[in-house]
């Protein structure tokens, strides 16, 4: 039976939580959603992988708000990597649940105010979403009341496994209950995190697409051959001219390379905005709602940006450098083109990272092929 026949009125939702799904615009489970939800609903440890645009954060909210009992107690925590996420995240938890009564939902996250977090907490709130150092400090702190916590949900569970967040991670499983469901979410799942989940999961259920099927759908993958360079920056220029975009971002491995282009753009009057790991947690919402609300139409960016956060028009992202990874290479073109839209990934390249583009179409069995003439013709206007 095909994904298309099953909807979310068979998989036995609470007549309010289905209000608040269509309300929010769902109108079928996505694969990853009706093959996940459900294994939330009973309870079992679950290693769910999906790539970015495929619906997942609707997946383990909805399994989430499914789940809740009403209760004044935190019986949920959604650890995400990056604040972004975090909020994004909350924004979904407040849209679904918007027609369930009593429902009460708290953002933990680095850079905000700690005496207020902790306030808020005291409320023992239904729903705690945020970073894993804040929620790990708040649990230290006993502001975070994990005794009644029946699920903790990962999401972009190899970010936050992989890049320094393992012993984070291992404390706060070890405070909440020993019986308390586990879900990992992401859209790519190494194998050394799949091993590392052995050690504090339950027999989990996994739910794992092929390697090959996680270059998404609609996606039209580019690269431009650049000899030097420095010439990089001119090549952008010509770029920005030839073709007519909606938004787009450009991605950089460098924080220092990034504000250095920045600057060359603002001094030529380009519509530029940028965000990387420095900045306050205000500037960071700041510029992300100028992005978003169209303010601002070019986002320069560090892989802080590379996962979950979707922008509706967005079709184009730059790859000024190719990322280090060939994870990070999915999750940064997997910021255009989301749930079915058209979007046209561009790689910068030196004659330096031939090898490693080359690298990365074999590992995902894709092309990606050198920028034609008429490549306005591939974007979404």
């Amino acid at each position: 039976m095909s994904q298309e026949k099953y909807t979310f009125d068979t998989i036995n939702l609470k007549d309010e939580l289905l209000r608040g799904i269509y309300s929010y615009g769902f109108e079928n489970p996505s694969l990853i959603q009706h093959r996940s939800i459900p294994v939330i609903m009973n309870g079992k440890d679950i290693i769910a992988q999906a790539q970015s645009g495929t619906g997942k954060t609707g997946a383990f909210v909805i399994g989430a708000l499914q789940r809740l009992k009403r209760e004044n107690t935190t019986q949920v925590i959604i650890i995400s990597p990056t604040r972004e996420l975090s909020r994004q995240t909350l924004d979904v938890v407040k849209d679904i649940s918007s027609f369930m009564e009593d429902i009460t939902y708290q953002e933990v996250i680095g850079g905000t105010d700690v005496s207020k977090c902790m306030s808020d907490l005291s409320k023992s709130p239904n729903i705690v979403i945020g970073t894993p150092g804040r929620i790990l400090d708040m649990i230290n702190k006993n502001s975070l009341y994990t005794e009644s916590v029946e699920l903790i949900i990962f999401d972009e569970a190899d970010e936050i496994l992989s890049y320094g967040f393992k012993d984070t991670i291992y404390n706060i499983v070890r405070r909440i209950p020993k019986d308390a469901q586990i879900c990992l979410f992401s859209a790519t799942m190494p194998e050394e995190v799949i091993e590392l989940t052995t050690s504090f999961m339950n027999e989990p259920e996994s739910i794992l697409v092929k390697k090959e099927s996680l270059t998404l759908e609609g996606i039209t993958q580019f690269y431009i051959n650049i000899k030097v360079n420095d010439w990089k920056y001119d090549i952008l220029k010509d770029l920005y001219d030839t073709i007519s975009i909606s938004q787009c971002i450009i991605y950089f491995n460098s924080k220092n390379k990034l504000m250095d282009i920045y600057k060359c753009l603002i001094n030529e009057n380009f519509p530029v905005s940028y965000i990387h790991g420095d900045l306050t947690s205000d500037e960071r919402k700041n510029t992300m709602g100028e992005f978003k609300s169209g303010n601002t139409r070019i986002l320069l960016s560090t892989d802080l940006l590379s996962r979950g956060i979707d922008i509706q028009q967005l079709s184009l992202v730059i790859n000024f450098d190719i990322p280090k990874s060939k994870e990070t290479y999915i999750h940064r073109i997997g910021r255009s083109g989301r749930y079915g839209r058209k979007g046209v990934a561009i790689n910068f390249v030196t004659d330096r990272d031939m090898q490693h583009l080359k690298d990365i179409e074999l590992f995902y069995e894709t092309k990606i092929l050198e920028m034609p003439q008429n490549i306005a013709d591939y974007l979404s206007i």
